[in-house]
């Protein structure tokens, strides 16, 4: 079962990407140049901030509403049917704890590659305490407003929610999830002269996002210049300069395992050729970079990785919903560069136990993190907190993080495609899916 049909030509795709791209290209070149001219004229910058915030910004919330738009029909429709068409309990369990120890193993080795980073070159140790005192007073208050989230048995109770209805208004996803697999579930359970006609709805649904989703994407190149244009429009690039060696090892680490843990991940476990790989999801990662939402990305992320990457619709539809709630390795990796970044700042010693405790949460926090722009800033001061770090700490940070969420979104809607790849190798050896066709083998 696909939930996507065919795809395009390879120059539509093509074509597709490349608008996209020069989107992102041309909206960053533009905005730095602008935020850079203006950087002593005061008057004129907060002119221009005006003119992103009246005429700029608006289109690219257009862009990220028609996206987000689609995330419930989409997520509860995909994974009903991922369900229903795994047939029975068994398979479904199976592929449940195999895609969960996967996501669990990469999330962690991210959060340590994060520590090891930070462990070896020390950025905190290169912040000048007039810097810091500075930056605290700028983005203090802003700090001070965001408020760790409490773990406990409520968090896991509300999984199950009282009303389906208000978890989908709400954007629970962890909820829509669970609602999602109980409706595939009862649905293996009737008989098909009571199930078919639901299932048919459903997969109506699914046409209809596809048609929305093909919409959206070609308003994309528009969408994607207007939110690269305000975010590079307004953003510090003084204070850029002033976190510079913080910035560089979040990136370095973000990109070592982008293009490393991922290319050995695809390579060993998936047995595609990463070149291919990452050609084939190019599309997926610049709508990740510049939505900088997991869940906003979901719609293009399970049609390339459906149509491009030959995963079956079942397999997708279960894997990649809950990747885009779960699966966060880039905020993982984040996380742990984060909260050791900032007990140097503050000369706040963490031991080899300490640091496997920051990788655990790093790791928890991450299953919990919104997939929005933004959404693991709450869960760092959780963090922070655990360890007696100061949270006012996170205003630092508060400055240079789009960027950074930007980039580490991109990790995240990876790992989840190469969850999915996994699995369907892992599926076909088992018999369980049948071959690939010569020609849409991806190992070179």
């Amino acid at each position: 079962m696909r939930l996507f049909g065919k795809k395009g030509t390879e120059k539509q795709r093509k074509a597709l990407h490349t608008r996209i791209l020069m989107g992102l290209v041309i909206g960053g070149f533009v905005g730095t140049t602008i935020n850079l001219s203006l950087a002593g004229w005061p008057d004129y910058q907060r002119k221009f901030e005006f003119i992103l915030g009246t005429f700029v910004e608006p289109v690219g919330q257009i862009f990220l509403r028609m996206l987000f738009m689609i995330v419930v029909p989409l997520v509860f429709t995909s994974l009903t049917l991922g369900v229903t068409s795994l047939g029975d309990l068994s398979r479904l369990g199976r592929i449940g704890v195999r895609v969960m120890l996967y996501f669990f193993l990469v999330t962690a080795t991210a959060a340590t590659l994060g520590l090891i980073l930070v462990n070896v070159t020390e950025p905190g140790l290169h912040l000048d305490p007039e810097i810091r005192e500075n930056l605290i007073a700028t983005y203090g208050e802003q700090a001070a407003k965001t408020t760790g989230p409490k773990f406990g048995i409520d968090n896991l109770v509300a999984i199950v929610p009282r009303n389906p209805l208000d978890a989908a208004a709400r954007g629970d996803m962890l909820a829509l999830i669970f609602v999602s697999i109980m409706c595939g579930i009862a649905l293996t359970r009737l008989s098909p002269e009571h199930g078919g006609p639901v299932i048919a709805v459903l997969k109506g649904i699914g046409r209809i996002t596809e048609v929305i989703i093909d919409l959206a994407m070609k308003f994309a190149p528009y969408g994607v210049f207007a939110l690269i244009l305000n975010v590079t429009g307004r953003f510090g690039w003084g204070i850029l300069k002033q976190l510079l060696y913080f910035v560089i090892v979040a990136l370095v680490g973000l990109i070592i395992f982008q293009f490393g843990a991922y290319s050995i991940s695809v390579k060993l476990l998936s047995g595609i050729s990463p070149r291919v790989f990452f050609r084939k999801i190019r599309t997926v990662m610049v709508t990740a970079f510049s939505t900088s939402s997991s869940s906003a990305t979901l719609p293009t992320t399970m049609r390339v990785t459906e149509q491009e990457l030959n995963v079956p619709g079942e397999i997708a539809g279960f894997v990649l919903p809950l990747g885009a709630t779960m699966n966060m390795n880039g905020t993982a990796l984040f996380e742990g560069v984060v909260v050791m970044f900032l007990a140097q700042v503050w000369g706040i010693h963490l031991g080899i136990w300490e640091q496997a405790l920051i990788m655990f949460l790093a790791v928890l926090t991450a299953i919990g993190a919104a997939g929005v722009p933004g959404g693991s800033i709450p869960l760092l001061v959780m963090i922070l907190q655990t360890f007696g770090i100061p949270a006012e700490g996170i205003g630092l940070i508060l400055g240079v993080d789009r960027i950074l969420d930007m980039s580490r979104t991109v990790l995240n809607v990876t790992g989840d495609i190469t969850a999915a790849t996994f699995i369907t190798r892992l599926e076909r050896r088992g018999g369980r899916l049948g071959p690939v066709a010569a020609e849409e083998k991806l190992t070179g």
